[in-house]
């Protein structure tokens, strides 16, 4: 016979390996164990039953964890990419570049590492607050390109 505190002590097992193994595998079967204890415990449930539920509040939470919630967690700041993922990305200017001196574009996430970058134009007049579209790299400064002018560019491609 299963007594509910087995289920709670393999409960916190789970939880335990977890902490070890941060797969987010055992969290859920942990949990499920954990609930499994507390409805074990208020209600007279076979051990049959008590498996059921156990193995479908497992897969439910795996479910959920792959369909809903892993997909927010999604790192998406390049970090460690090479320089070429930076091209055709978008921010905004924050300090503006003039002729004799360089710019600073801020993206709303960080882009190889940095959410804020040194950057060019190519002759273009770029105010603060406008956004723009890296176009290209040269060292470590951005060459960048108003979103006006690269739409202007994309309808003339496009004709």
């Amino acid at each position: 016979m299963i007594e509910p505190w087995h289920w709670l002590v393999l409960g916190f097992i789970l939880l335990i390996v977890e902490m070890f193994a941060p797969t987010f595998a055992s969290l859920w079967f942990g949990a499920a164990a954990i609930i499994v204890a507390a409805l074990s415990w208020l209600l007279p449930i076979s051990v049959f039953v008590q498996i059921l539920i156990w193995l479908v509040l497992s897969a439910i939470f795996l479910l959920a964890w792959f369909k809903f919630i892993k997909p927010l967690s999604v790192d998406r700041t390049k970090a460690g990419l090479g320089g070429s993922v930076i091209i055709g990305e978008t921010g905004m200017i924050i300090v503006q570049p003039q002729p004799d001196r360089t710019g600073t574009v801020r993206f709303s996430v960080p882009i190889v590492g940095a959410a804020e970058w040194v950057c060019r134009t190519r002759g273009e007049q770029v105010a603060v607050g406008d956004r723009v579209v890296v176009t290209d790299i040269v060292g470590n400064e951005l060459i960048v390109s108003s979103m006006k002018s690269q739409v202007a560019i994309n309808k003339n491609t496009q004709v």
